[in-house]
């Protein structure tokens, strides 16, 4: 339980992000401070999950295993929420620059060094 709910957390706040960052794009023609104040609020949810997430998890995670935990959770959920709601497609050279990236994240986790 305590490895995975950090994890749980780092997801939720994830999807929140991406949706302050992104989820104005579908709505190019929207003021860009009314953009910017509904990002703030929904970021302000992001901050109430992933702070938590880093304080818990790093009783069982180092801060560079929690850094590189949320990098690949972004991936995940960028790739879906790009693909769903912006309807936009992954091309093979996003798909072999996210692997590069999990690469690189087994390298913190598992590396020979």
């Amino acid at each position: 339980m305590q490895k995975f709910f950090p994890i749980f957390l780092l997801c939720l706040s994830n999807l929140f992000m991406t949706i302050a960052w992104y989820g104005h794009l579908k709505f190019p023609h929207s003021p860009l401070v009314k953009v910017i104040l509904i990002s703030w609020a929904v970021a302000l949810v992001e901050y109430c999950l992933a702070v938590p997430a880093n304080r818990i998890g790093h009783a069982v995670y180092s801060a560079a295993e929690l850094k590189t935990i949320q990098e690949v959770i972004t991936l995940v959920v960028f790739a879906g929420f790009s693909v769903l709601y912006l309807k936009e497609a992954l091309t093979l050279n996003h798909l072999v620059g996210f692997a590069l990236i999990c690469a690189g994240a087994f390298f913190v986790f598992k590396g020979p060094f």
